[in-house]
């Protein structure tokens, strides 16, 4: 059998944060030696449907007996009634990159229930891995689970080059760049409402991110744009691949994201390996992925906040290039893909490790 199973809801090539980090950490362990095998799950995480939740059951449970498997906990977490049996038939870890029950949007009945769905799913496996600190405190605390069953896994990073610090480019008009899929939790709405008072000022801003999972949020941001008069100042590109991905954080000047909550924030970190000044805000591990010298952190929900560190990145090459030289320090010092697999090996299989290859160290 396979050292690991990894399973999976929807399409593993989604363009999104924690599709991404599964892909990655696939890979990674497969170049340790591991084996893995992905098993997807179905679509409708997670808010499956009781036959889609049946069949994903049916999927694990139907694993050899003491299969180690990691469970990715978008669709764990709503696989509340049958965790307990999963659990008794597998080894099992659940993947949390942030909890179902803080995602934006949800009314306060469905909040509720996902915080009690989730912490029936979490309490049942043998260990959990988050992906960030403050993931890990919000496991701790929200769900029962005690602090030696959960590992800290961040996301690594891909680390260009960088010839031209950002904060010496010379772009006309102003090139800001934003990364997230157009859903309400990455705080579109609140950006735009920052930046309709900055037109005084000579900026363009770019959007990357999947404009399909949340058709009626994306039809409000285009409403709203077009209220605010920013058309011409706003380009959304939708999902890209990750060359042209790579090519937009090449030509940016600065990066901005106005989340209302993260579980870790990639993006950021993406932009900080580019050496851009970086303007975030949010609740969940914003804060403290934000290193202070390289970013501006404005708090949860707070549009002025916001303006005011956009007025300033864009008004003053000074400290854009003070912002960009700290960003491109804190670049060295971040993880690439192969230390966060093998950190994710380590919680999987402890120290030990399955098949590694020779000389390769956990």
């Amino acid at each position: 059998m396979a050292d690991l199973v990894f399973a999976y809801p929807g399409d593993l090539e989604t363009p999104t944060g924690g599709y991404i980090y599964d892909r990655r950490i696939i890979e990674g362990l497969r170049q340790l030696g591991v084996t893995v095998d992905p098993l997807p799950l179905g679509e409708g995480f997670p808010f499956p449907g009781a036959i889609t939740c049946e069949t994903a059951a049916q999927l694990l449970m139907g694993l050899i007996e003491g299969q180690r498997a990691v469970i990715d906990g978008l669709a764990f977490g709503a696989m509340h009634a049958h965790a307990a049996r999963i659990a008794r038939c597998l080894d099992l870890t659940a993947l949390i990159h942030h909890p179902l029950y803080l995602e934006t949007g949800l009314s306060a009945a469905q909040a509720r229930a996902f915080k009690d769905q989730e912490r029936v799913s979490v309490q049942a496996a043998a260990r959990v891995i988050v992906t960030s600190p403050a993931t890990a405190n919000q496991v701790c605390r929200d769900f029962g689970v005690h602090p030696d069953r959960v590992s800290v896994v961040v996301p690594g990073v891909d680390k260009p080059a960088l010839p031209v610090p950002a904060g010496l480019r010379a772009n006309t008009p102003f090139q800001l760049l934003s990364v997230g899929t157009l859903t309400r939790r990455k705080g579109f709405d609140l950006l735009f409402s920052a930046l309709k008072d900055l037109t005084d000022l000579d900026w363009h801003l770019d959007i990357v991110g999947d404009d399909t999972r949340d058709s009626a949020y994306a039809a409000q941001l285009i409403r709203q744009i077009s209220e605010t008069q920013l058309t011409d100042r706003v380009t959304f590109h939708g999902a890209v691949s990750p060359s042209d991905l790579w090519e937009h954080y090449t030509k940016a000047d600065a990066f901005v994201l106005a989340s209302r909550y993260e579980g870790y924030g990639m993006a950021y970190i993406e932009a900080i390996a580019h050496g851009l000044p970086v303007i975030g805000s949010g609740g969940g591990a914003v804060r403290e992925t934000l290193p202070p010298d390289a970013a501006i952190y404005c708090g949860q929900e707070n549009v002025d906040a916001i303006k005011s560190a956009l007025r300033r990145v864009i008004s003053d090459p000074e400290l854009r290039h003070t912002m960009a030289n700290a960003a491109r320090q804190r670049a060295q010092a971040l993880p690439d893909w192969g230390a966060s697999a093998s950190r994710f090996a380590d919680a999987v299989f402890g120290h030990a490790g399955p098949h590694l290859k020779s000389g390769d160290k956990i």
